[in-house]
């Protein structure tokens, strides 16, 4: 069967936003037994990629109609060793145009791109149970299944988490973060190389370390580090973007109502403000470059994430505090609190090698056990 031809172009903001807005909301379809949650750009179609060291965003166009859009940014990170890798994302096809290969020749024309710039690896993320993305990546674009972290979402409480008196928490300056992660983590999956240029975006609101009570003086000095201890960054992903629940399963929306009459009636009680709320658009905190060290830390990155928590209920906006850990660490995850309704166990990330020098490289890679820890890069988020 014939399809009528579309072109795939580059972005262009004056001609294409109004358009790109009304094809996100065209997309806003899925199952209705998940929470489904959409991203606002606030009229900055690229918002989620403009973070990053390089980025395009390419339009598929059909009779003058906006029918597909795809995003992608190209950065350098540890793999085995340094390698550039491309991250594919914002893939969109209008419902009326699908299955035509419109998604197919987006993806395409961006690996064409990222090939131009001397892209090792292309990767790109999403649900485990999306089986069209599945199907396209995997089967028609050799993709490979590659790691499944988890997203950890945690609402807001109105009311501030209580933390424990014998851990200390303090911030510190963006050189000792860049210092600590270069050696605490410098050789995690997708550490990326310019992680000072992460640390010094104005969204990346600062790094916290959590130790014992009695050991902050210490820490650091002449090379000391406590026998457990943590630490993380927070980056407020709600100055670029905001996220919209547009879909909620009906015991979701039965606790919206109920959050509602419990908090105006009993105001003792610590109800997610983000559920009062439900459909309203919202901010989040992502919490990245989570580390801990020693046998009892996971203790520490509980404390800062409800230090984090208890920051983001005097932000504006901030309805959630939003992780991403790799499947690696089961010692850390149960010490992260989130919610099971809104949080996403496995995520799925596949990844394909785009130079044939690189093959024997990228199939060690890909046999290399799904337990090594994994860097989320908030940029990409």
């Amino acid at each position: 069967m014939a399809f009528e031809e579309f072109k795939v172009r580059r972005y262009d903001g004056g001609l294409d936003r109004a358009r790109l807005e009304l094809l996100e909301r065209r997309c806003e379809v899925g199952p209705s037994q998940h929470v489904l949650l959409f991203t606002d750009t606030m009229g900055d179609p690229i918002s989620r990629i403009r973070n990053s060291p390089m980025y395009i965003m390419l339009v598929a166009e059909l009779n003058h109609e906006l029918v597909g859009a795809i995003q992608g940014s190209i950065k350098v990170v540890t793999m085995k060793e340094l390698a550039k890798v491309g991250y594919i994302l914002g893939l969109r096809v209008s419902p009326l145009h699908r299955r035509k290969g419109i998604g197919l020749s987006l993806v395409q024309h961006l690996e064409e791109w990222f090939v131009r710039h001397q892209v090792d690896y292309a990767y790109m993320a999403t649900e485990k149970d999306n089986t069209a993305s599945v199907d396209l990546f995997v089967n028609k674009l050799q993709y490979v299944k590659f790691r499944t972290p988890a997203i950890l979402v945690h609402p807001v409480r109105t009311r501030p988490l209580k933390l424990s008196s014998k851990i200390e928490i303090f911030k510190i300056s963006e050189e000792n973060a860049e210092y600590l992660y270069r050696r605490f983590m410098g050789l995690t999956e997708f550490f990326p190389s310019d992680i000072d240029k992460v640390l010094s975006n104005k969204l990346s609101l600062g790094t916290w370390v959590a130790c014992d009570q009695g050991e902050r003086c210490r820490f650091g000095h002449n090379g000391y580090f406590p026998t457990n201890w943590a630490m993380l960054s927070v980056w407020n992903s709600g100055g670029l973007f905001k996220m919209r629940i547009a879909k909620a399963p009906i015991s979701c929306m039965m606790y919206s109502k109920a959050s509602k009459v419990i908090n105006k009636a009993f105001a003792c009680f610590t109800m997610p403000a983000l559920l009062s709320n439900i459909f309203e658009p919202f901010g989040f905190y992502f919490l990245y470059g989570v580390h801990h060290e020693g046998p009892t830390s996971g203790k520490m990155v509980r404390a800062l994430c409800k230090y984090v928590h208890n920051m983001a209920r005097v932000s504006e906006d901030c309805m959630m505090v939003v992780t991403e850990v790799g499947s690696y660490d089961d010692r850390v995850r149960p010490h992260i609190p989130h919610w099971r309704l809104l949080s996403c166990p496995e995520d799925l990330w596949c990844i394909k090698a785009l130079k044939s020098e690189g093959r024997e490289s990228f199939n060690e890679l890909t046999r290399i056990p799904r337990t090594r820890p994994l860097f989320v890069d908030p940029r990409e988020v």
